[in-house]
């Protein structure tokens, strides 16, 4: 099964989610007339980052009627959709989620576990972190998503591969920062580097998409790529311009690697579940002395 994705490394405008829907809908317009069955946006694609009090009143649920999804429900009867927003739920707490949407339907909401609040970042101080790091079930086979550092954590990845994931989708807005030895930003070498190591690690798929642009002093830089189970690069967008970047990926890749490299297949669960527990254990132990 062959599966054409598009990457919309987009700029946001900062707390004008009616503007970026607009964006939205054109580029989703694009990308299903270039043939995309599945269309990838950059975390809080509708919102900007640096929100701050802004929070609140950018904030939306991901259902039928709700002004924002209501017309990227219907786009999802053409095309798959991962966007990324604020969303509230019924106790008025307010998280960084990503949403996929399907033949109308939201299939499945990832909220932001890992809340950056170190250096230029500071959203513990805004957000609630999501408790659930679960795969899901779509057209194209199981499918994990996670939001910018919950990637630069080990367990997350490791989960949803256990959970079933062959598809990792990726969201980020990441700064760039430090200087490296080649063109790159130091935090873009070391992203695209976690990636490398997870599709190889994990033998699966994953589809990274970042986005451009200039927000409160920080400078997004892109760079949005898509690698195989071998960790290949499949395609790559450019550094600090926005673009659409498609590009078809073979599924059966997943049976050749995997015969190749059975690491799937070798993994042991029930001996990672024993010593988690012994490790917490110890942990419990020591903190009552």
């Amino acid at each position: 099964m062959k599966l054409t994705l598009a990457l919309a490394q987009i700029n946001t405008r900062l707390g004008v989610p009616q503007a970026n829907l607009e964006k939205h809908l054109a580029l989703i317009r694009d990308a299903h007339q270039q043939g995309a069955d599945l269309i990838l946006f950059p975390e809080l694609s509708l919102t900007g980052y640096v929100l701050q009090d802004l929070v609140p009143r950018v904030a939306h649920r991901p259902v039928a009627d709700d002004p924002l999804f209501a017309p990227l429900l219907e786009a999802s009867h053409h095309l798959d959709i991962m966007v990324g927003f604020v969303e509230e739920d019924r106790r008025s707490r307010f998280y960084i989620a990503a949403a996929y949407l399907s033949q109308g339907e939201v299939r499945h909401v990832h909220r932001k576990v890992y809340l950056p609040t170190y250096g230029l970042f500071d959203e513990g101080r805004y957000f609630a972190w999501g408790d659930a790091i679960q795969a899901f079930d779509t057209r194209f086979g199981r499918v994990g998503m996670l939001i910018c550092e919950d990637f630069w954590h080990a367990s997350p990845p490791y989960l949803l591969w256990l959970d079933g994931a062959d598809l990792f989708l990726f969201a980020s807005a990441s700064p760039g920062r430090g200087l490296s030895q080649d063109e790159r930003l130091e935090s873009a070498r070391w992203v695209d580097h976690i990636n490398r190591a997870y599709a190889s690690l994990f033998t699966a798929f994953v589809a990274h998409t970042n986005r451009v642009g200039y927000e409160d002093g920080l400078n997004f830089w892109g760079g949005s790529a898509v690698y195989d189970p071998n960790g290949k690069v499949l395609a790559q967008a450019p550094y600090h311009e926005e673009a659409l970047l498609l590009t078809e990926i073979d599924l059966n890749q997943l049976h050749r690697t995997r015969y190749r490299l059975p690491l799937l297949r070798d993994e042991r669960t029930a001996l990672v579940q024993r010593e988690l527990n012994r490790i917490l254990g110890q942990r419990q132990s020591n903190s009552g002395r």
